[in-house]
């Protein structure tokens, strides 16, 4: 199998997830110019983090016209799965892949560091090799985290359980401390209502190797390569 790593101008973690992929876990990765049109084969689309189109109008408003967008739009129709981190959620949200929008930070001010996030689900092609209530620790970089939407559509991300990832403390509560943007229901990650689709504000590929800190992230990536193969 093969993850697709979709390339804009701004893109900062592009090397990051190439290299936790190919070096860490051994997979067949290829990077994808945003200008392209072809997903070349790729069975898992990744849009990773940074300032596509240097975040100008609003994070992700531009990236979301890139040629390579309709195709990713038709790959998650066909149910594939497709992974947005940082930039790349924002850029789902924009292009309506996933619900709602992330808006600037509830302080106004970049927020960066090691947050935890407590485990909502095990159940989804993202998250079979984690545990129920895990409570795991990745890295944010961003300054438009703060997830939110319309009352009616949080109740139906509750309701169909939509929310993978929440920021939590020590004891895996959603406390505001504990919330580094001020996201609603402390959602830091989520999945479209088909399970094959995930937004997330912090970065697992920043958390792929020992010596650099952790390998909750890399539970991520063998979820979804577990999914896809089939194993």
């Amino acid at each position: 199998m093969t993850f697709g790593i979709v390339v804009f101008p701004g893109s900062n973690c592009d090397h990051d997830v190439y290299w936790g992929l190919k070096k860490e876990l051994g997979q067949n990765v290829r990077f994808i110019w945003h200008r392209q049109r072809d997903l070349e084969g790729s069975d898992v689309v990744v849009l990773p983090g940074g300032f596509a189109h240097g975040d100008y109008l609003r994070a992700g408003a531009i990236a979301r016209f890139s040629p390579i967008m309709e195709s990713v739009v038709e790959h998650a129709r066909q149910g594939r799965p497709v992974i947005g981190i940082c930039n790349g959620f924002q850029i789902l949200t924009e292009i309506g892949l996933l619900p709602g929008a992330l808006l600037r930070n509830e302080s106004l001010r970049f927020a960066h560091g090691l947050v935890r996030l407590a485990v909502q689900r095990t159940d989804t092609m993202f998250t079979r090799q984690f545990l129920l209530g895990q409570i795991i620790e990745m890295p944010i970089a961003h300054g438009q985290g703060r997830y939110y939407a319309p009352p009616q559509i949080l109740e139906e991300l509750e309701a169909a359980k939509q929310v993978l990832f929440r920021y939590c403390d020590v004891c895996g509560q959603a406390a505001s401390e504990a919330n580094p943007n001020g996201s609603t229901n402390a959602i830091a990650g989520l999945c479209n209502a088909q399970g094959n689709v995930i937004g997330m504000m912090p970065h697992p590929e920043r958390r792929m190797n020992q010596r650099l800190g952790g390998i909750d992230g890399q539970l991520l990536f063998l979820s979804v390569a577990q999914s896809v193969s089939g194993l």
